[in-house]
């Protein structure tokens, strides 16, 4: 695993509101629900859609592919509902003051 990288200012968040970022050449989608910040990558294991577009839960705590659907869970990645059967990635997120830092996790 590599280090924490800043990636955003959490100010710069809506509450839920969510982030494309770039973190080591891999788009990375950031979520804000409450006081708690997730990381994804942005693709969809279904058909590759781009997450990022795709609208926010906050109560279920999941983001829904904005092609067919599928929902993810924000924690974990875990895909929550058809058609997605895989997860994709989740990574670690730290927030430090008002500085928003992700970790790639493989």
């Amino acid at each position: 695993m590599g280090e924490f990288v800043r990636v955003a200012s959490a100010s710069d968040f809506p509450d839920p509101g969510h982030q494309l970022v770039e973190v080591e050449d891999r788009l990375v989608v950031v979520v804000r629900v409450g006081e708690s910040f997730f990381a994804l990558d942005d693709v969809c294991t279904h058909d590759g859609g781009p997450l990022s577009d795709g609208e926010i839960d906050a109560a279920g705590c999941t983001i829904a592919c904005p092609r067919h659907g599928a929902k993810f869970d924000l924690a974990t990645g875990v895909a929550k509902s058809m058609p997605a059967t895989k997860p994709t990635v989740a990574h670690e997120v730290q927030v430090s003051g008002d500085q928003v830092l992700v970790r790639l996790n493989d």
